[in-house]
């Protein structure tokens, strides 16, 4: 095991004795909602997995330590340390927060690098990154991950914020599936669908967990994207959805906001924008997919 790993006892041996694990990622904990409703989340998220069949395993860099595992207590302090307090961590950061002896919460990015050190298969958040609207060279390191790294993403597909069809482009340019979960259609975020069809479609656990195993026995070396809905009775109509974040973009833009900021930024923006609709759907997705990684993983264990 890498000597900067810390796993919590329970994960270690989850994973020791084949039991289905499914990591979750710590940006929404810091970054992407205000306090306490960020930490109320990612316990609502770590329950779902566990209503699923699987163990949740919560990963952030705590004072240079990369922890697989996080205790209530750990995500709660996470979520009330100080701004600028949490390194934002993808793959270019791990390093830089481990030398310095930071807190550091992951990315889609970075948690998947954890998750596949730790022998972690399957992962759950809320969207990916993609490719900036407006600035087609801007491309999340999101997708350059997921090219490389043999981890499965159960997603809403990337986040609606962002140019949803070059995104699909560049994941194909690198060789990753993105299946539909029960639709035909890459899902947007807080919407159901975006209209844009998917090559691919599986109908349950049993199926998605199938190709999981597949892509192990291939020893292929990238990720898979399993693109999940929104739930319909919490979806936000497509046009007032895409209203909000078209006024969110121009107004960052105006700000003279850019890189790591926009996303927390434009998001934030959107709920003020929507009066908190759209915060709704996402925590209600991110607890949706959640839940489903958590019945994929199990049926994963199982084939195994």
């Amino acid at each position: 095991m890498n000597p900067h790993l810390e796993l919590a006892p329970a994960i270690r041996e989850a994973l020791d004795n084949h039991q289905p694990v499914v990591a979750l990622e710590s940006t929404l904990i810091t970054h992407g909602l205000p306090y306490p409703l960020s930490v109320e989340t990612a316990l609502a998220m770590e329950n779902a997995v566990r209503q699923g069949g699987a163990i949740p395993a919560t990963i952030a860099i705590l004072e240079g330590c990369i922890t697989v595992g996080l205790t209530a207590d750990q995500i709660d302090h996470l979520a009330q340390l100080p701004e600028g307090g949490v390194r934002k961590c993808s793959r270019r950061d791990l390093p830089i927060a481990i030398a310095r002896g930071e807190y550091g919460a992951t990315t889609v990015a970075g948690t998947m690098m954890v998750a596949d050190m730790a022998g972690i298969s399957v992962f759950a958040t809320g969207g990916i990154g993609g490719v900036h609207r407006g600035h087609p060279q801007d491309i999340s390191a999101d997708l350059t991950e997921l090219g490389r790294t043999p981890v499965a993403v159960v997603c809403s597909g990337a986040k609606s914020i962002l140019d949803l069809p070059l995104t699909l482009e560049v994941l194909e340019t690198q060789g990753v599936p993105v299946i539909g979960y029960g639709t035909d259609n890459l899902p947007a975020f807080y919407t159901y669908s975006s209209g844009l069809p998917l090559s691919m479609r599986v109908d349950n656990a049993q199926e998605a967990a199938a190709v999981i195993a597949a892509a192990r026995d291939l020893d292929t070396t990238n990720g898979i994207v399993f693109a999940v809905p929104v739930p319909k009775e919490d979806e936000m109509p497509l046009n007032a959805a895409e209203d909000a974040i078209v006024q969110a973009t121009k107004d960052a833009e105006a700000q003279g906001i850019h890189g790591a900021k926009v996303t927390p930024f434009v998001l934030a923006r959107v709920a003020e924008l929507t009066e908190g609709t759209s915060r709704e759907a996402n925590i209600s997705l991110l607890v949706n997919n959640s839940l489903v990684a958590g019945q994929i993983a199990s049926a994963l264990a199982s084939l195994n």
